[in-house]
């Protein structure tokens, strides 16, 4: 039985399918967890919600920020950008069940044997474990709730990007949103910074990564996340970075949790900057 953390698939159906061929993924004893963002960009995204549904209990998904769009889109076609890549999904026969399925994933999972919390972007510095789990079950229950369409409508946006325990209301979920599903950086004051998107080495003075933040109160957990394509396979401070840009030619990737091994499939290059 093996566990694998896989990186960002963004549509890439045909990519998936060749790196669990590499893997011998075997279904009845396997599990794969997902870091989020399975669908856009990418051709193939309705095959991969189909695949990734259907492996019931055998996979875990944490929604990523284009996961949380197509649901926006569903909900608001309003949203719809020239880049997106999503219209087979909405235009499928099944695309509600596939989306009711969606919106009902976790924003974070933590397994604490052998103590990995799966992501897709990031965790606020200023949260512990049991502050982060929370503010994650405090999204999935307005996802999966009456106000699911209403928050959509108010996820959008950079404020606050101070964390406070006071925080009520679409404030304090937009906070939490954007670090699941959105953080890179932050000022070495503590907000939360957008602007900054490249590796580290390139930001602007002021910036740190956010696993990089001094006094991070989670750096005891092992975190596996995706999103930063920039950053690639990263491996330090306690984190786990697994999207290494499977859409822009470079590498689908798979980790191992039990031997923390390591197994990349290249990619064909399907967007460009």
């Amino acid at each position: 039985m093996a566990t694998y953390a896989i990186g960002d698939i963004q549509g890439c159906f045909d990519e998936l399918q060749k790196l669990l061929e590499r893997l011998a993924f075997d279904p009845a004893s396997d599990q794969l967890w997902f870091a989020g963002d399975l669908v856009n960009r990418g051709p193939r995204s309705l095959e991969v919600l189909r695949f990734v549904r259907d492996l019931g209990d055998r996979a875990v998904t944490v929604l990523g920020n284009h996961d949380l769009h197509l649901l926006a889109i569903w909900q608001h076609r309003d949203r719809l950008k020239r880049s997106d890549t999503l219209e087979p999904v909405l235009e499928a026969p099944d695309c509600d069940e596939l989306l009711h399925w969606l919106r009902h994933r976790p924003l974070m999972h933590y397994q604490a044997d052998p103590g990995y919390a799966l992501v897709h972007a990031g965790l606020s510095p200023d949260w512990d474990l049991e502050t982060a789990l929370a503010c994650a079950r405090e999204l999935e229950t307005v996802l999966q709730g009456e106000q699911f369409a209403e928050f959509l409508a108010h996820m959008y946006g950079n404020q606050p990007d101070r964390w406070s325990e006071n925080l009520t209301g679409w404030g304090r979920l937009r906070y939490a949103v954007n670090c699941f599903t959105r953080l890179r950086y932050c000022a070495t004051d503590g907000r939360l910074e957008f602007r900054q998107k490249d590796a580290p080495g390139t930001q602007e003075s002021g910036f740190l990564p956010w696993f990089a933040m001094p006094g991070r109160r989670n750096a005891d957990i092992e975190v596996i996340f995706g999103h930063w394509s920039t950053l690639g396979l990263y491996r330090d401070h306690g984190v786990r970075s697994l999207d290494t840009g499977c859409l822009w030619g470079g590498d689908l990737t798979a980790l191992c949790l039990e031997d923390d091994s390591i197994t990349q499939l290249p990619c064909p290059r399907i967007c460009h900057p």
